[in-house]
């Protein structure tokens, strides 16, 4: 395992300079699940839900919160991301909805937390805006699916839905 890069010689948190780094193409998709009842699940896929259209908020409120990362989470770097996406999937078969994010730029720092970032705003804005219907819609298995770019390489998460 490697050591921890936000930690310095004294045991202190302090961000990483990444000034020396080389730029290169990095890319991270992300992954969260939305559960909730069949009839909550179906008011989002009809449009009938009563706040307006479920996916376009969730949708734009996952990209708002990557590009707004480095001031959600300390120690992250700004970032001029070159792309993001986040996709919706409503999966009727598990009462859920699937949500995947891809954050994209040629930087010297890697994207990882701003595809988790958008894909939990996501996730939690749907919860917000079905809070009022049910509430106890459980967002889980947030998660990196993958990572490209960068000196540490590539990864790839083992499929587990």
């Amino acid at each position: 395992m490697s050591q921890l890069t936000h930690i310095n010689a004294a045991g202190e948190a302090h961000m990483v300079d990444v000034s020396t780094k080389q730029e290169s193409v990095r890319e991270a998709r992300a992954q969260a699940f939305v559960v909730m009842l069949p009839q909550t699940l179906q008011m989002i896929i009809d449009g009938s839900h009563h706040k307006g259209d479920v996916f376009a908020t969730a949708r734009i409120a996952g990209i708002q919160a990557a590009k707004r990362t480095w001031e959600l989470i300390p120690l992250c770097h700004p970032l001029l991301l070159s792309k993001v996406e986040v996709t919706l999937v409503a999966e009727p078969a598990h009462h859920r909805v699937r949500i995947e994010s891809l954050c994209r730029l040629s930087g010297k720092t890697g994207v990882e937390m701003e595809a988790l970032t958008a894909a939990s705003v996501a996730a939690l804005t749907i919860y917000d805006m079905c809070k009022a219907v049910q509430k106890d819609i459980v967002i889980e298995q947030c998660r990196l699916l993958s990572k490209s770019g960068g000196k540490s390489g590539d990864f790839q998460a083992v499929a587990n839905d």
